[in-house]
């Protein structure tokens, strides 16, 4: 079912507390698009960024950035990375914005977009199924890995994951690994799934706008990407200072940079030797340092073999459970 652009599942029988739960979910949404308080939660799907473009001579270089990767205020940040990228190639970048992972794999599989910050998730998927290339890795606080992190409110008295029974849950996006893989395979874990446990669960189409309805009561929980989490926190942590981190995943490859299958080899090596020297200069650490980065670094398929494993077992798990 979809519901104000938000995709809302429902679990077992539960009709009454189900409707009670759309209509208070509703009723806030409505709220917040009337009133433009700070407080007010804004679930609407998000316009379209304007695409950032070098007026120099060479062939327009396109790279995704999806809605997924980064919080509303960071996109700043990544509008200036891909100016400096377009500068250091002396050639149009082209930068372009999608809501969610299916789209920007698309782009890549058809070949409209050359590179994309994409999540690990993704990544597993579209090396599978098109050849999805490997570019390169942020380090961030000091590591190459990230986490997924269950939250609630801050007021909640639900300790654990468990605790989530028959609640109300906010997934981020179906490809997600921090967002939906992980707390699914918790939940194959205890031989259940997202229907059996769940009374409601969302898709918001973004980590931070989950963080925002777990703060605002809309959602009891949520399974968020711990880089967004602690980046809001660190900047404006308005939302997740009225949240709580229940439990913590193991680390897991971090959200890569990847190119398309085909890409010229020139251009491909010339991204890369830019990605790997940013921190290099001083405009280039700045503008690292205000996306909480390092530095970029090479990254080996390896690195997502754990998420592979966890697709494979969840797979598996429901491949059972149908046969029965």
């Amino acid at each position: 079912m979809l519901f104000n652009g938000i995709r809302i599942r429902k679990r077992g029988r539960t009709v009454k507390k189900t409707i009670v739960a759309l209509l208070i979910f509703l009723c806030i949404t409505v709220i917040s698009n009337c009133k433009k308080a700070p407080e007010e939660i804004n679930l609407e799907k998000r316009e379209p960024l304007k695409t950032v473009e070098r007026r120099s001579a060479g062939k327009t270089v396109r790279i995704a950035v999806g809605g997924m990767v980064t919080p509303k205020e960071g996109f700043a940040y990544y509008r200036r990375l891909l100016d400096y990228i377009g500068e250091k190639l002396d050639r149009h970048v082209q930068l372009v914005d999608r809501e969610s992972y299916a789209e920007v794999n698309e782009l890549l599989r058809e070949g409209e977009v050359d590179a994309a910050f994409v999540c690990g998730g993704p990544y597993v998927d579209g090396h599978k199924e098109f050849g999805m290339e490997l570019l390169a890795a942020p380090v961030v606080y000091g590591k190459a890995v990230y986490y997924s992190y269950i939250i609630v409110n801050k007021d909640s008295h639900i300790s654990t994951f468990k605790d989530l029974l028959v609640k109300r849950f906010a997934f981020t996006d179906p490809l997600s690994n921090s967002g939906k893989l992980v707390p699914t395979y918790m939940l194959a874990r205890m031989n259940e799934t997202p229907d059996t446990f769940f009374n409601t669960y969302i898709f918001t189409n973004s980590h931070d706008k989950a963080i925002k309805a777990v703060a605002q009561g809309i959602v009891d929980g949520a399974a968020v990407d711990s880089l967004i989490w602690e980046y809001a926190d660190r900047t404006n942590p308005v939302y997740t200072s009225r949240t709580k981190i229940i439990e913590k995943s193991p680390p897991y490859g971090i959200p890569p940079v990847v190119v398309r299958p085909g890409l010229d080899l020139t251009l491909k090596e010339a991204l890369r030797e830019i990605f790997l020297n940013v921190h290099n200069d001083i405009k280039g650490r700045e503008i690292l340092g205000n996306m909480m980065i390092d530095k970029f670094i090479p990254i080996d398929d390896s690195a997502y073999d754990s998420i592979r494993e966890m697709k494979a077992w969840v797979a598996k798990q429901e491949s059972g459970k149908k046969s029965k």
